[in-house]
């Protein structure tokens, strides 16, 4: 069954919602709400004083769920505070998306339980945002999505690394994705006639869609849309979105783990302004590098990890943006146009281990640039 995706000019010129218009309410509802978040979040200005509480009323946004407005310091995170009168302030952790994404979630295996209290609260669907949060100060921790296992990575994510280097990768956590079937309560498969998501998650659940015979309907936000089936109690439509989606807004699992593969999984990053103390002996390293030599260089610049006995475990590359096209001499053909590369790779090991450094000072001498993006820890859950 064909994908329906809304143009720009319905959102805006659909007629008003009501229970009766249930498919088109959905959809409508959600990408109004979506325009309207980007509009304020492009208005709102973070200072580093705002608390989390003020941030999220300024951009219109709620608070985590109960039990997880008041998360709590990871063993060993090392997270800032600040002492006063009333104690150490919380931390502030920042998430891309909104209440009940999977980022949420992702917030939720980073900071599960410990001494120090913690403030989540949502930067919204820019993902700019996150990173202004962290330089500004408004937030100490933000967590990212990164890499999907069966989409490949989050491009646009790499991207704002190489360009903020003073944000820091220093933690990285693996989940499975669960992809549920909610629906409001008391309500049945057999009731369901539409179902509505972001693109990504109707894509990775397409088989059993097509097996309720079910129509699909694109929206750029599932949890909003998981929001507005709620709160209008819309009995024929369905959201796909996470458990913490579910809590959220009081929506029923009607089927978890909706999705057709096994073997799904989402990386998601914690960053951070600024390198940390090292607490875990299971490290790796992110490290972004351009060669002189082009794609041509890139055996080379391998070698000088895997000669030094650092296994190179990913490797992925964003276009050289700051010098994108590459001119290059050829005999009988002249000059060559080839297009410049930034390469990321992560390896095995701290950037302070011996190995490490020795490749990275190898790698220099062959690279226009080389930056280590964040020496961190790994948890798959």
């Amino acid at each position: 069954m064909p994908i329906q995706a809304l143009s720009p000019t319905s959102i805006f010129h659909a007629p008003a919602y009501t229970r009766g218009q249930t498919r088109l309410g959905v959809r409508i509802w959600a990408n109004i709400k979506q325009t309207r978040k980007e509009k304020d979040e492009k208005r709102t200005f973070c200072s580093p004083m705002l608390t989390a509480e003020v941030l999220a009323s300024r951009l219109g946004l709620e608070m985590a769920v109960a039990d997880l407005e008041r998360l709590f310091l990871h063993p060993g995170a090392n997270l800032p505070g600040i002492s006063g009168a009333g104690g150490r302030r919380p931390v502030r952790v920042a998430y891309q998306g909104v209440p009940g994404s999977y980022c949420h979630e992702a917030a939720a295996v980073f900071f599960p339980s410990s001494a120090a209290p913690i403030e989540a609260f949502p930067s919204g669907i820019w993902m700019e945002d996150v990173f202004s949060a962290l330089e500004d100060g408004s937030a100490d921790r933000a967590v990212v999505p990164a890499e999907n296992s069966l989409d490949g990575p989050i491009d646009r994510n790499i991207d704002l690394l190489l360009r903020h280097p003073a944000v820091r990768i220093v933690g990285e956590v693996v989940v499975p994705v669960n992809h549920c079937l909610l629906a409001a309560s008391g309500v049945e498969i057999a009731d369901l006639r539409h179902v509505v998501s972001h693109p990504q998650a109707l894509v990775h659940c397409n088989g059993r869609i097509r097996s309720l015979d079910l129509t699909i309907e694109e929206v750029a936000d599932a949890a909003e849309a998981a929001r507005a089936v709620a709160e209008h109690r819309i009995r024929d439509t369905a959201v796909i979105g996470s458990r913490m989606a579910a809590r959220e807004f009081g929506l029923r699992v009607l089927e978890p783990y909706f999705q057709d593969e096994a073997g799904n999984y989402n990386r998601f990053l914690q960053l951070a302004v600024g390198p940390l103390p090292e607490t875990s002996h299971n490290r790796k390293s992110t490290v972004a590098f351009s060669l002189e030599k082009g794609v041509s260089g890139l055996s080379e610049a391998m070698w000088a990890f895997e000669s030094r006995g650092v296994p190179v475990i990913r490797v992925d590359h964003r276009p050289n943006k700051s010098d994108p096209i590459r001119f290059v001499d050829r005999a009988g053909f002249g000059k060559v146009a080839r297009m410049d590369y930034v390469f990321v790779v992560d390896v095995e090991g701290s950037e302070t281990d011996p190995g490490v450094v020795a490749a990275i000072a190898r790698l220099e001498e062959i690279a226009g640039f080389a930056r280590v993006l964040g020496s961190y820890s790994c948890t798959l859950k």
